[in-house]
Order: structure tokens, then sequence, then C-alpha cells
């Protein structure tokens, strides 16, 4: 089976959709099939980038969550937790891990003497900001393909599903 010019794997899944099932419509597969298999091929691009760094996957969300917060004094593990959409027993592991590597701190929170803020250490920062550039250099490379309108249209379109999805709770 030949692709279509500018074809690519999708293509031929949906046409072999096609041919096994032509009375279906396997046409939401174009677009989020496509979005998992750029998300694996991301993952594994970006877990490079991380591992340069000393970090696992995940962990530069948490310490780039803590950076641009604005919050010196650090957040509240539950408020951390939820910008960074995550479980309870992953966000503890992970907390666990920087903290043992030295690039967060736990400490008493002033305001509660019954809860902990999570903050960055000066090495912490130091990680983060090291990562951040290769970081955003390895997206702008994938998404060099993709002109300006391109790049607006596609995060548009993906705005309104995460929205859409985050309205419903899904997380």
């Amino acid at each position: 089976m030949r692709k279509p010019k500018g074809g690519d794997h999708v293509d031929d899944v949906l046409a072999q959709w096609q041919n096994v099932r032509p009375e279906g419509d396997a046409s939401p597969m174009a677009i989020f099939t496509r979005v998992y298999r750029l998300s694996k091929y991301l993952n594994r691009r970006i877990a490079d980038v991380f591992r340069k760094h000393g970090l696992h996957d995940g962990e530069f969300d948490l310490l780039a969550t803590l950076y641009r917060s604005g919050q010196p004094q650090g957040l509240t593990p539950n408020a951390l937790r939820h910008a960074a959409v995550l479980s309870s027993g992953a966000m503890t592991n992970r907390l666990d891990r920087l903290e043992a590597a030295g690039l967060i701190q736990r400490v008493p929170n002033p305001d509660d003497r019954r809860s902990l803020l999570i903050r960055l250490t000066v090495q912490g920062q130091t990680v983060l900001l090291g990562c951040l550039d290769e970081y955003l250099a390895t997206l702008d490379g994938v998404q060099a393909p993709l002109d300006k309108e391109q790049r607006q249209a596609l995060a548009s379109g993906l705005r309104v599903l995460l929205r859409t999805l985050e309205e419903q709770g899904d997380d």
C-alpha cells in the first residue's frame, strides 16, 4: 500500500481500516493516533534532555512549576500536585527523589503549622535553568516543520480539546 503524497503511518492505518471496514468511520484516529505517536517521539527526545541534567521524567515539571509560581517561600504539596496533575503517590515519590538530590527542600509552612511547603533550592534552580534552554530548543526543533500559522492553529485546536477535558474533570 502506497502512502499518499505527504502521507504518514496514520494515513496507512486509516486506509487499512477503510479496506477492512468500509462502513465504519475511523476518522477520529486521524488526530488522536497522531497525537499519541507524536507524544511517544517527543517523550523520548525530552527524556534524553532531562537525563543529561540528572532528572527523571516528570521531575523537570515539578521544578519548573515551583520556579514559575513566583512563590519563593514555596508551594504546598497539594498546590504543586494540582499544578502538575499528579496522583499523591507519584508526587511523593518525585518529591523524595528531588529532595534526596538536593533540588528541593520541605520547610514548615509559617501560615499552617500542620503543613509543609516545597521550595526550590539554589541547586534546584541551577539544574532547572541549565536544562530549560535545551528543553525549549528540543521543542522548537520538533515544531520546526510548521509555519507560524500552523503552530497557532494547532495550539488553538489542542487548547479547545484540553480545556474541554479539564472542565470534565478528566485529570
